[in-house]
């Protein structure tokens, strides 16, 4: 073979895998920051992973947070309308959280089924919800409860008004 050929050949084999290289490299490092969103259902089926960083979101279901008295701990519920799953965050929890309210929260699932969070997010108005949200109250037939439950809210007379 030409030298001149051979030199080109492993010119053209070492892009070839330093870009072969380089698209492991991100393959890689895409898995490892991806964070599918799952609903309660999805999560109470068994079709969630466990040990693996995920979103849950829902609504909080009314009467179920339970802050420690001595610690910044809380668990609370989260539903879709057709099932539950109990959440455990540890620290302070966003200024617009409350029973009613939909969340999303990051962390990893247990082998008890509970989601460890690491990070808790609230809607940020009274219209927006995040769509993963939206759309597993949508599939479970809450969210017309939801938005009913919302408008007999904004109903009624505000304890601010004189």
């Amino acid at each position: 073979m030409n030298p001149v050929r051979k030199k080109r050949l492993y010119i053209v084999l070492a892009i070839l895998a330093g870009a072969g290289i380089a698209v492991a490299l991100a393959l890689s490092a895409l898995q490892q920051n991806i964070n599918l969103f799952y609903s309660p259902t999805q999560i109470a089926n068994g079709e969630a992973p466990q040990d693996t960083r995920i979103r849950a979101g829902g609504l909080v279901q009314e009467g179920s947070v339970k802050r420690s008295d001595d610690s910044l701990d809380t668990n609370f519920v989260v539903t879709d309308g057709v099932k539950n799953v109990t959440i455990r965050y540890s620290g302070i929890l966003p200024d617009l959280f409350r029973e009613g309210q939909g969340i999303v929260a990051m962390g990893k699932l247990n082998a008890d089924g509970v989601l460890i969070a690491d990070e808790v997010l609230a809607k940020h108005d009274e219209n927006y919800m995040p769509p993963e949200v939206m759309q597993a109250l949508e599939q479970s037939g809450m969210k017309q409860q939801h938005d009913a439950a919302k408008a007999a809210k904004q109903a009624s007379p505000s304890e601010y008004a004189q």
